[in-house]
This record gives structure tokens, C-alpha cells and sequence, in this order.
């Protein structure tokens, strides 16, 4: 029987964790939509993923039925099929846009300071993460033997991400002011609005929930300087999680606060000439594999900088995957709408990145990145 909002009572099963990233990006989505959930991680739940999706990884939602799905922005979309009202996604073109832009700065780049905030201070973090990472991995063992069954997936996760993500001795200054100017950012806007485009999360605050709720509030070096540096971003923090209030709007008139302006401008400094460079690496991987449908989860290296330090990092087809949403909305957008928005994202600097063509597109099938090789090449 429906409840009170229309969604079925039978809950749907979450197979995550508090401490996992992503995790937290489907968990603010099913409670903000009110979607009745029961979420768990267990070992059975664990040999369910590695027998349906086919590798072990969190979070995957099992419907009623017995349907997977994983991947945050497919358990996002596969519900917002069913239960549209009220939209995570603005009507407005300009809020639509910003807000899916959003969504791949969380998902996509804030991940690296995210990460690095939890292992790099070992001091401070570490007994909390093997304590996390045994409860996971061992919860059968009894609680004080977890963290040293906790401590070789910890050490691996602990040491790949830094050639993975382009963090290094050198750039660990750069990280850290880049994270920190951005709460400076997201703080001095949340004074005047609940959240990314007034008093209703959008897809964009989704995004950024991820990084920032299971690494840089919740672990304690990080959660400590959010609460001292930006209280107003972990009031948000608190809000995504915790949401009281479901009746909230969009900005009137596809506006979109000047206050993002400065989040978008280090964006499009920091983040968007990576992607921009994975589109073409992309390209040329495809045009070298012609007869290949899956695309392997990095495909060689590439440099980015951070401030004045120029870094190696893995090139990510997933990225694509996720900057072709944005793109794809942009490429939709009518004459006039173009011509509202394009001064403004000239002026921040993210114009050229969005008519940047999308020579071999992805698509996520069967719980794999594939090439789409039936796609317009322009994504539009």
C-alpha cells in the first residue's frame, strides 16, 4: 500500500555503509525522498554484489523485487522515474546545468582531498579507519580484533589513491588550500540559502555530499576543521542527512546565486581541463580499439595542476561518463538559452569545456562502462 507521498511501504534494501563515500550520496537521496529503506552490510550481502554485479563494490540498492541497481546516479535516476515529484533535477536550463556540473565536481574531484584528508593524517584518523574498515571487512570477529583484520584493505586503499588521484609530497600544500578555499566558498553561500539553489537539494548537492559526509565530516581531522573552518557546511552536511524539511523550492526564475560563481570558476581552473583532456584520451583509446565494447577503468596517465604544482593522475573514462550529463544538457539548450548563459560561463572560464565535442561516448550497461558506439559523436 502507498504511502503518504505516493512510495511503495515495502522497503527497498541499501547494501553500504556510513563509511563508504558513495554510500552516503544514495542514502541522502532515498531519505530526502522519502523512499523507506533498510540498509545493511553483511557478508551475504557482500557475496549478492559479487554474484549479480559481478565485482565487490558499495552501494548497491536491491529492490523488493530482487532488482540491482548500483551506481549512485542510476539509483538516482532509476528512482526518480518512479517517484519524479518532488525532481532533484531543476527545470531551469542555467539550474539545471550548474547543478549537474556540481554533481561531477563531488563525485568526480572532490574525492581527491576527500581522500587525502583521511590518510594523510594518520595521527588522528587511523585507529577510527582500521576500526571502520574491520567492522566491513571482519564483522564477524570480535570487536578489538576488527582493525587488524581491517589493516591490508585499509593499507591498499590507503596507498593506491595517491597515483590514481595526483596526490603527491608536492602538491599536498596545493590540495589543501584548494579543499579549504572551497569551504571558505560553500560556507559564505549556505549564510543566504539552504542549499546549492534555495530550500531544495538538487542533483549538485548530491554530488558533493559524497566526499563531504563520510570522509570530511565524519573522519575526525577532517570533520574537526569543517565544524571550526565552516560551520555552515556542516549544518548542510547535517541537513542532507538528516532532512526535516520536504516542501523547500528551487530559486525562482532559473536564477542561480553569484555566490556559486567563485565554486564554479575553481571548477573549471582545476578540474575541467582534466576532463576536457579525458574526452580526448577517450577518443584516441577508442579509435585504437575499435572492435572493443568495455572500456578498462583507467586508460594511462595524465598531468593536471593544482595552484603552481603541476601532478600525474590516472586518465578516468568514468569521468566522461559523468561530464557527459552536463555536456548533453548544454548541447540541449535552445538559441536563447545559449545566449543567457554563455556570457556567464565565459566570464568563469567553463565555455570552451562545454562545447568541447565528445568523440567516443560511454554509456553504463550492465553494471560496466561500455563505449557507445551507436552515440552521436557530439553528445548533443
Amino acid at each position: 500500500m502507498p504511502n503518504s507521498i505516493g512510495h511503495s511501504d515495502a522497503p527497498v534494501r541499501l547494501i553500504g555503509h556510513e563509511f563508504s563515500l558513495y554510500s552516503g550520496k544514495a542514502r541522502a537521496y532515498l531519505r530526502y525522498k522519502q523512499i523507506p529503506f533498510i540498509e545493511s552490510s553483511t557478508p551475504e550481502d557482500r557475496a549478492l554484489i559479487s554474484e549479480r554485479v559481478g565485482r565487490r563494490v558499495i552501494p548497491v540498492v536491491v529492490t523488493p523485487d530482487g532488482e540491482c541497481v548500483q551506481d549512485t546516479t542510476e539509483i538516482i535516476d532509476y528512482f526518480e522515474q518512479r517517484y519524479p515529484e518532488p525532481s532533484v533535477y531543476p527545470a531551469g536550463a542555467w539550474q539545471r546545468l550548474v547543478s549537474l556540473l556540481f554533481e561531477v565536481y563531488g563525485d568526480e574531484w572532490l574525492v581527491l582531498p576527500a581522500m587525502h584528508y583521511r590518510w594523510h593524517f594518520k595521527r588522528q584518523n587511523l585507529a577510527y579507519v582500521l576500526r571502520n574498515f574491520g567492522d566491513i571487512i571482519k564483522p564477524g570477529w570480535p570487536r578489538l580484533l576488527r582493525p587488524i583484520g581491517g589493516l591490508p584493505a585499509a593499507m591498499v586503499f590507503g596507498n593506491l589513491y595517491k597515483p590514481v588521484m595526483g596526490r603527491s609530497r608536492r602538491n599536498i600544500g596545493e590540495v589543501e588550500k584548494s579543499y579549504e578555499s572551497f569551504l571558505d566558498d560553500f560556507s559564505r553561500h549556505l549564510e543566504d540559502h539552504e542549499y546549492l539553489l534555495g530550500s531544495r537539494p538538487g542533483i549538485g548537492d548530491f554530488g558533493l555530499i559524497g566526499p563531504l559526509y563520510a570522509h570530511l565530516y565524519r573522519d575526525p581531522y577532517p570533520g574537526a576543521l569543517m565544524r571550526q573552518r565552516a560551520p555552515n557546511v556542516a549544518k548542510w552536511v547535517e541537513r542532507m542527512q538528516h532532512p526535516v524539511r520536504f516542501d523547500g523550492s528551487f530559486l525562482a526564475d532559473d536564477q542561480v546565486p553569484v555566490t556559486l560563481y567563485p565554486m564554479l570558476r575553481r571548477m573549471f581552473d582545476e578540474q575541467l581541463p582534466v576532463l576536457v583532456d579525458t574526452l580526448r584520451r577517450v577518443g584516441r583509446w577508442a579509435d585504437e580499439h575499435p572492435d572493443v565494447k568495455g572500456i578498462p577503468r583507467f586508460i594511462g596517465k595524465h598531468e593536471f595542476t593544482l595552484g603552481e604544482v603541476t601532478a600525474t593522475r590516472y586518465v578516468m573514462p568514468f569521468a566522461q561518463w559523468m561530464f557527459q550529463r552536463p555536456l548533453a544538457h548544454y548541447q540541449s539548450l535552445s538559441v536563447a538559452d545559449k545566449a543567457r548563459i554563455d556570457p556567464i560561463m565565459d566570464e568563469l572560464g567553463g565555455l570552451g569545456g562545454l562545447q568541447e565535442p565528445v568523440a567516443a561516448p560511454l554509456k553504463f550497461e550492465d553494471y560496466r562502462l561500455r563505449l557507445d558506439r551507436q552515440a552521436d559523436t557530439t553528445a548533443g
